[in-house]
């Protein structure tokens, strides 16, 4: 956006960019100038330009560059002074240290409560006054804001807690003798000043004078000034707490020393290897997606999504650092190592006591931040339980059917794409800064690995996980629709059949080639069989939904006739292979109802009525009433897409016949990944298991986050080969 006028020497210039949501944060001073621009939280470039005229900023260091007079980049930004800044967030501000300017962002740039300042005004706060006495009891009060909020007060207690290191900058202060037991209000209480954190050790005691604010609903005292107590202080006791806990129970814990209590399962590792996070539930079991267990929009599904919530805790290390950030990917993650597991459906205890804390959610903090180097000493919990399958659950039968989504597995690559077409593409990068998967080459262009070498990487581990499945048709969601590429529409498919037979044996896998006719506009990714030609064969040519309006924004179903090679004509099944429009975007009816089933529902239940009418015809032309739907239907198990199918008979073999689920988002397990059988076809099943392989493990493993950290997590097994788990089903021939 363009600026006017005038700077004056160590004066200020605010610009003003599109309002947040009326919770994050306060209002700006008046700006100089307001834009309608958005900056992300978590990623961005920012550069001051002589001139008028957009410029393309290069990826990578930007080192030199005659129309940029300054520049920042941080978080996950590919475009940066040397390294890019880090420790931002939506509420913390990246502010320049000591005015220092060395062209590196990293080293130029800390995180620090934000400081807003316009060429008039700043937003300074109102003359405090003299301080006023007050126990971190009366300090907190008895609600979740603080009663002395914005005035300044003085108060005593004992270090429970500090972090000197990690960005949190601070000490948690506790009232001496207090614990035990938890009061009407908390008498914990977290002191920001990074001198006081590097000066204090836990069991030290200190009086604090400072203001009291709340930081993103964590009552807190920003220290100007503090000295040590040095008479005796009764030790502070840890409170016992079993989980659910509700919202008025932790607040009266906020900031307080704790010991919980029981078992914990893991339920969420998603941002574990970016913010060294893991979502806990309480219990033996991780949460559960509610849509998948109840009816969307029931008291039923209010009732799980409040018990979800009390159950909830995550585990912190201490630290705001983000590992994705370049100034620290060369450093070790905790909690995860290449060995160790910490997948969801893993249990735990506490082993030691830890800090109830507010960021960003409630979450347990260790005493001192976590690294690789001291997890023996700051560790707060038992090891996590081994809780990985070396293999699918026998399913018995005469034939094996499954489902595998490959997350987008695609021979054009992106650096090749681009370079033939001209096309402007965006990637994930590792740490030295190589490409390794496609973050967005375009609405037509590739979406999986960057290069070959990425590739060999993506392969490798979806050939393990395939030629492990012992089955004998395997539906494929996301694999490329070569066609879009110039190539045979079967061009990588055939692919990854080659690198399968490599493996496993020559001619121990084949594919289904598409139809004669497929519709007049496909997506860049779509559905596919591969089957094992000594067990079974197809019977007839594939027939795909053509041209149905119900599936202009997803993919077309493809159906299948198969024969078991030793069980004649009346062992015939159709197999129908689907992946649903997603519930990431929508409008109109398409609308996210808030009802927990995301957007655009109302085109999934079009699609799942087309089904029923394509598997309808299907069955009639292969004169069988042996139909199996399979795929990733994007629907949780309770949804209005699958009661379409249940209504016309279908039955839900993986809800039926497996308590396992395929899919993990949003520290919740439920499975969009299904197996419906006909009638006819159910009777047949003679087993189901869900092969937690993809969703229940760190994102870390998975090749698109190969050498994002300096702690190696890539193998070749098929452990994090996508991201949801294959569901194979055994089916009797008699």
């Amino acid at each position: 956006m363009p600026l006017t006028g005038s700077i004056a020497a160590g004066g200020n210039y605010l610009i003003q960019g599109s309002a947040n949501s009326a919770a994050a944060g306060e209002p700006l001073p008046t700006p100089d100038v307001a834009g309608n621009f958005n900056s992300s939280g978590s990623s961005g470039t920012v550069a001051l330009v002589n001139g008028t005229s957009p410029i393309t900023l290069p990826t990578g260091s930007v080192t030199a560059n005659p129309q940029v007079i300054d520049l920042v980049g941080y978080g996950t930004s590919n475009t940066f002074e040397t390294a890019a800044a880090s420790g931002q967030t939506s509420a913390l501000s990246l502010n320049r240290a000591d005015a220092a300017d060395t062209d590196n962002n990293a080293a130029d740039f800390a995180a620090a409560a934000p400081t807003p300042c316009s060429s008039t005004a700043c937003d300074e706060p109102d003359e405090p006054g003299d301080p006023v006495d007050a126990t971190i009891e009366e300090i907190q009060g008895p609600g979740p804001k603080s009663p002395l909020a914005g005035q300044v007060v003085t108060t005593s207690g004992v270090v429970t807690a500090a972090y000197p290191t990690g960005g949190f900058n601070g000490v948690y202060l506790q009232t001496a003798g207090s614990g035990g037991a938890a009061g009407a209000s908390s008498s914990g209480l977290f002191v920001y000043d990074a001198a006081i954190a590097v000066a204090a050790q836990v069991g030290d005691a200190f009086t604090v004078t400072g203001k009291v604010s709340e930081f993103n609903g964590l009552t807190e005292v920003t220290a100007d000034s503090f000295e040590v107590v040095t008479e005796p202080q009764q030790a502070v006791k840890p409170v016992p707490v079993a989980f659910p806990l509700n919202e008025g129970a932790r607040e009266a814990l906020e900031g307080m020393l704790i010991s919980p209590e029981g078992t914990y399962t893991i339920t969420n590792n998603y941002s574990t290897n970016q913010y060294a996070e893991i979502g806990l539930a309480a219990g033996t079991s991780p949460l559960r997606q509610p849509t998948n267990e109840v009816r969307p929009g029931t008291p039923d599904y209010d009732q799980l999504v409040a018990s979800n919530a009390g159950k909830l805790i995550t585990l912190d290390d201490g630290a705001s650092t983000n590992f994705f950030g370049a100034a620290n990917q060369g450093t070790p993650l905790p909690w995860l190592t290449p060995d160790n597991e910490v997948r969801a459906g893993a249990t735990t205890t506490f082993t030691g006591p830890g800090i109830l804390d507010f960021r960003f959610g409630w979450k347990v903090q260790p005493l001192g931040q976590l690294t690789a180097d001291n997890a023996e000493e700051r560790q707060v919990v038992a090891d996590f339980t081994n809780t990985r399958d070396k293999a699918p659950e026998d399913v018995g039968g005469d034939i094996r059917l499954a489902s595998f989504n490959v997350l987008n597995y695609f021979t054009t690559l992106g650096e090749d794409y681009a370079a033939e077409t001209g096309a402007t593409c965006s990637y994930y990068k590792d740490r030295a800064g190589a490409n390794i998967s496609v973050k967005d080459c375009g609405a037509n262009g590739p979406r999986g690995a960057a290069n070959a070498a990425s590739l060999e990487r993506q392969q490798a581990k979806i050939v393990t996980a395939i030629n492990a499945l012992d089955a004998d048709v395997v539906s494929l969601e996301e694999i490329e629709n070569s066609s879009h590429y110039g190539d045979n529409r079967d061009e990588a498919l055939a692919n990854l059949v080659d690198a399968l037979n490599a493996k496993a044996g020559k001619r121990t896998w084949d594919y289904v080639r598409s139809p004669a006719a497929v519709p007049a506009s496909e997506d860049v990714i779509r559905t596919a069989f591969i089957f094992r030609p000594k067990n079974v064969k197809p019977v007839g040519p594939s027939s795909i939904l053509l041209d149905d309006p119900a599936f202009g924004n997803a993919r077309q179903p493809l159906a299948q006739a198969f024969q078991p090679k030793r069980g004649g004509p009346k062992g015939t099944f159709v197999a129908v292979a689907n992946h649903f429009k997603s519930k990431g975007s929508g409008s109109g009816q398409d609308a996210d109802q808030g009802d927990g089933q995301g957007a655009s529902n109302h085109s999934r239940v079009l699609q799942a009525k087309a089904l029923v009418d394509f598997a309808d015809a299907q069955k009639a032309k292969a004169r069988t009433k042996l139909v199996f739907l399979l795929g990733d239907f994007n629907s949780y198990a309770k949804e209005d897409p699958l009661v379409v199918l249940d209504d016309a008979g279908y039955v839900n073999i993986g809800q039926t016949r497996t308590d396992k689920e395929t899919y993990q988002y949003d520290g919740m397990i439920g499975s969009l990944d299904h197996v419906f059988a006909s009638p006819a076809a159910a009777a047949k099943v003679t087993g189901a298991d869900v092969w937690n392989i993809n969703a229940y493990e760190s994102v870390a493993r998975e090749y698109s986050r190969f050498n994002y950290n300096v702690t190696d997590f890539y193998n070749t097994s098929a452990y994090r080969s996508s991201d949801h788990d294959p569901i194979v089903v055994g089916i009797a021939k008699h």
